[in-house]
């Protein structure tokens, strides 16, 4: 049975840790809403796009039911966006500019994947008083039906 999509964009929800994520993945799944599941800023510095990817995946793993898209800071390191693009990420943030950046935007184009540059707002869990209610209600705020 093919899952079904959404007809909304996803909800982003930035997360600090495996429990995060699969809190949000959870929460989305129980909502029937799509969520990115996106990285702290900087994250591929202090945790590794190694990390990330089967911390991704262990999620996708128990929340079968959840629509994912997943996303890893790495700032402006190039190269950590490099090693993101060979753990098989399909989305990576980069803040780096010029010539760099467009190498990287072809590489990552070979590889099936894009730097990601998405403005709109999310919800970090790990600010000071984000709760489960708080979770809940952004994001509810995306709920739509879904189509097969």
């Amino acid at each position: 049975m093919a899952r079904k999509r959404s007809r909304t964009a996803p909800r982003t929800v930035i997360v600090h840790s495996f429990d995060h994520a699969r809190e949000a993945a959870r929460m989305a799944a129980s909502l029937g809403v799509p969520v990115t599941l996106r990285s702290a800023p900087g994250a591929s510095a202090y945790a590794g796009a190694l990390w990330f990817a089967e911390m991704i995946a262990l999620v996708r793993e128990e929340v079968p039911g959840a629509e994912i898209d997943a996303v890893l800071d790495c700032a402006d390191a190039a190269g950590d966006a490099m090693a993101a693009l060979r753990c098989g990420l399909k989305r990576i943030r980069f803040s780096g500019r010029g010539r760099v950046r467009a190498r990287l935007a072809a590489l990552a184009a070979r590889h099936g994947a894009a730097l990601d540059d998405d403005r709109r707002q999310a919800l970090d869990l790990g600010a000071p008083g984000v709760d489960e209610a708080g979770l809940r209600a952004w994001l509810a705020r995306g709920r739509v039906k879904t189509v097969a």
